[in-house]
């Protein structure tokens, strides 16, 4: 979700911002964050600390980033790229567009590199970068995005030997893709650029980062796992470097390497905070991933243990971040989803809303609390709550809260469709959820959710349809392969449809799964009182 740089005036080795760098730095002899050559025309002094800065920008740690950035500004005025660093820093580009603020804190930024010298490289950058923070307010930002992806090619085209513009330019290319774009076109530009500097640089983090982001969907997935198993080793020192490969591990269903990861992650995290540093709330996203891990892999005693300890933890405004509670988004959203994946309807019915929460996190209670519902028969119930989820959608559309609209809206036609169910439409039901399905897999959502394929072949083996149920549940696993739901729905549909021999190697993948769990989940005692008659 990587040769040396021409035209600089001040030509150095690659930086490795390895013990030596971190020490100076943060005071921690453990910390690197991979191999960056990034040469500008300002001071040695400088230049040192702009590496580490680009370093941190290519690991997405852009409050750290920001805060070198301007501590260059300070010491060095004139040196016109630490400007581009700090406006860097304020678009987090794959995960939506800068607020009105952050867009006048880049916008000042670069308006003070006019009059400062540059070289022909360096005002490559800076113009790029200028199309996208340029009348901001009055301009679509994919428009700008996509003006500064030309620019970025052009940067690229000229600059062959300076890898920081091939990963830059790549990432530019999915900052500028179309909204649900199934064709993958801008990512798998990337890619091609990507694969090409991460052969010659394999320890630049911004190539194997960005190679992970761009192969982030189950089509593409494969592809990204070299980065994956590499990214990590580069930049050991950023928490996002120890989650990111998990995104890839969690598509192909790797669930141990994909706790490693966020395991790694979170402490990480706890050790960047003991030492005062920013970036709090990304802990919460490496929970999202493992938790989803434990509940495939059977380990729900580990699973209930993080969710324990996320209620424990105490508020903090070092928590929220892009103007929402990710503690309060995660005391919401783990107990719904563990409720749901281990099947515990009534647990489900009764989540309790999450005060502070975010409203996307309001409807995921909702949603839990409506599916739990409607599996135990309780229709009204379901139905009430899947409206609350539309009344929270409606009020998104009013506000523009445009960024999570599409997340509430496909909670809100599943919460209608399960509602449905318990109300004896199940044509009705089985319509929408396959039209969910379809749009996820199309766009390739991110693999923390109950996929509505798997819900929609629950569904379909709860109306007695064993074998058009093990259709969707062995299509569904091809986009998320290893689910435990997964696995054991088509088991079971395959054991009532009388495909016997195909529902003991279901039910043989699922056990050799959990193998190493101390599970006592009714699916997977079934499954293994099954198979003792192989």
């Amino acid at each position: 979700m990587v040769i040396t740089v021409l035209l600089s005036l001040v030509l150095l080795m690659p930086v490795a911002l390895d013990a030596r760098d971190a020490q100076h730095e943060h005071g921690d002899s453990s910390q690197q964050l991979g191999s960056v050559h990034f040469p500008v025309s300002c001071t040695s002094a400088a230049q040192d600390s702009f590496t580490r800065g680009v370093a941190l920008l290519h690991s997405f740690w852009y409050e750290e980033a920001q805060k070198i950035f301007e501590n260059i500004v300070r010491d060095e005025p004139k040196c016109a790229m630490a400007y581009w660093g700090v406006a860097m820093s304020q678009w987090h580009q794959v995960s939506g567009w800068p607020d009105t603020d952050a867009s006048k804190v880049a916008e000042q930024a670069l308006a003070k590199t006019k009059n400062l010298k540059a070289s022909a490289r360096e005002r490559g950058y800076i113009t790029a970068l200028a199309l996208f923070f340029r009348d901001s307010p009055k301009q679509d930002p994919l428009e700008r995005a996509t003006a500064y992806a030309h620019a970025m090619s052009t940067l690229h085209d000229e600059y062959p030997a300076d890898t920081d513009a091939g990963a830059f330019y790549a990432l530019s290319l999915l900052a500028s893709e179309p909204e649900n774009d199934a064709t993958f076109a801008n990512r798998k530009k990337a890619g091609e650029v990507l694969e090409k500097l991460f052969a010659a640089q394999p320890d630049h983090p911004g190539v194997a980062h960005y190679l992970i982001h761009a192969y982030d969907k189950p089509q593409l997935a494969e592809l990204a796992l070299p980065a994956a198993q590499r990214y990590a080793k580069i930049a050991p020192a950023s928490p996002h470097a120890l989650h990111m490969p998990s995104h890839i591990f969690a598509r192909l269903g790797m669930w141990q390497p994909d706790i490693d990861s966020n395991l790694a992650s979170v402490a990480a995290t706890e050790r960047v905070l003991a030492m005062h540093m920013e970036g709090a709330a990304h802990q919460f996203h490496a929970m999202d991933f493992l938790l989803y891990a434990y509940l495939q892999s059977g380990r729900e005693a580990d699973a209930q243990q993080l969710i324990r300890k996320v209620k424990l933890m105490p508020s903090s405004e070092a928590y929220k971040w892009g103007g929402y509670n990710w503690h309060a988004y995660s005391k919401a959203e783990y107990p719904a989803v563990y409720a749901l994946e281990v099947r515990d309807w009534s647990a489900a019915t009764q989540l309790e809303l999450v005060p502070d929460a975010p409203s996307f996190a309001t409807a995921l209670t909702h949603w839990g609390r409506s599916i739990g519902a409607a599996r135990n028969g309780r229709s009204e119930i379901a139905r009430s709550n899947a409206l609350q989820i539309k009344s929270i959608h409606d009020a998104m559309i009013t506000s523009r809260e445009t960024y999570f609209e599409d997340y509430v809206l496909e909670e809100y036609q599943e919460a209608s469709a399960w509602a449905d169910y318990a109300d004896g439409q199940v044509d009705k039901a089985v319509q929408a959820l396959r039209s969910v399905a379809e749009k996820q897999e199309a766009v390739g959502d991110e693999p923390t959710g109950i996929p509505a394929r798997e819900m929609l072949a629950d569904l379909l083996l709860l109306a007695k349809q064993p074998e058009q149920a093990l259709s969707e549940y062995e299509l569904d696993l091809k986009f998320n392969p290893n689910r435990f739901n997964g696995l054991y729905g088509a088991g079971l549909a395959a054991e009532k449809a009388g495909q016997i021999q195909k529902s003991r190697e279901l039910y043989r993948e699922l056990v050799k799964m959990c193998a190493d769990s101390e599970s006592h989940r009714p699916e997977l005692v079934h499954a293994a009182d099954f198979l003792k008659n192989d």
